[in-house]
């Protein structure tokens, strides 16, 4: 992204200024053993410096090896950006052993996990993952059609200053095992983009899981979705609802 454009970004997302102490740190976890998304460098250059604006320190790694408990022990969040497993293949996940009660620690200690897109694509044989998530990918229609996205909590903080409905061209998935619990943000027409079925599809929510929270977004296959202001703004107020952040 180029610099001119990602200051303006960051002025239209309404971050602090990248001068400010360091906060924390958060991590990006972009590892991938299944489908690998070509938009997720322009995404760990998105959220790195959505975290930098916030005063937070940033790692991005596609090493495992970092979910050990003394690692996790400097992050306040961890961003999974469409980080994936082979879901026919178990030997695949790599979260795994000591990595697992690593990560179950961070979360009941109260960490925070920003899951992008194909993160709900992932450790199919987990199901405390999937517990996490609140949903795991079934299958999404060809393409990346423009579809209508609607506001369904307005009063939520992680939908501060987005409009009530947009219409933006994403990979739109559907899912398997969706978690009732979840609390709702953003839905998708399905008619707005040729599917038959009728009621709203869900694009982001929120859970509260274990002593952590997490923020779910399905949006994200495309490059530039991480220069679209709309986006931005949907992923800054994810990041601040699970750091715990004020508006």
């Amino acid at each position: 992204m180029r610099p001119l454009l990602a200051a303006l970004l960051l002025l239209l997302i309404g971050s602090a200024t990248p001068a400010q102490p360091s906060r924390g740190a958060i991590l990006i976890f972009s590892h991938t053993t299944g489908y690998r998304h070509d938009s997720i460098p322009a995404g760990v250059a998105a959220v790195s410096a959505l975290a930098r604006s916030r005063g937070l320190a940033v790692v991005a790694s596609e090493d495992p090896q970092i979910f050990s408990a003394q690692r996790l022990g400097q992050f306040r969040a961890i961003v999974l950006l469409s980080a994936t497993t082979d879901r026919n293949n178990p030997a695949s996940e790599w979260l795994v052993g000591d990595r697992r009660a690593a990560f179950q620690r961070f979360v009941a200690q109260g960490g925070g996990i920003l899951a992008v897109h194909a993160a709900a694509d992932s450790h199919y044989h987990w199901p405390w993952y999937g517990k996490l998530v609140g949903g795991r990918f079934a299958r999404h229609p060809p393409g990346t059609p423009e579809g209508t996205v609607s506001i369904v909590d307005p009063r939520h903080p992680a939908n501060r200053d987005l409009p009530r409905t947009i219409e933006r061209r994403d990979e739109w998935y559907y899912f398997d095992d969706v978690d009732p619990t979840s609390r709702p943000l953003v839905t998708l027409d399905p008619g707005s983009i040729g599917e038959s079925d009728i009621n709203p599809n869900p694009m982001a929510w929120t859970r509260e899981v274990d002593g952590g929270r997490l923020f779910y977004t399905a949006m994200g296959h495309t490059s530039e979705s991480y220069s679209e202001p709309f986006f931005l703004r949907h992923l800054a107020n994810g990041l601040d609802w699970v750091l715990g952040r004020s508006p």
